[in-house]
């Protein structure tokens, strides 16, 4: 009789712990995974910053190649106005 009590409430307290244990593992997947998806946000936002950077960069660059050829073709014209005469 008393073995039988004693059996019982250590039996409870094994599946109180298993279950706390279980609760623990579940836990700490889920601080994981959400660790995991703050990173991946980061990433994801850092990589559109350098998308925003690259696109501003091309379209200077675009204003450059125009600015020097303007420069070089009005430089040309002026050279060959100063040469003819």
């Amino acid at each position: 009789m008393l073995i039988d009590s004693i059996s019982e409430i250590a039996i409870e307290a094994i599946e109180q712990a298993a279950a706390e244990a279980a609760r623990a593992a579940v836990l700490a997947a889920l601080e994981r995974e959400a660790a995991l998806l703050r990173e991946a946000e980061r990433w994801r936002r850092e990589a559109e910053q350098y998308q925003l950077t690259l696109r501003q960069t091309q379209r200077n660059g675009w204003r450059n190649v125009l600015i020097a050829g303007l420069s070089c073709l009005v430089g040309g014209f002026v050279l060959g106005a100063v040469v003819i005469r």
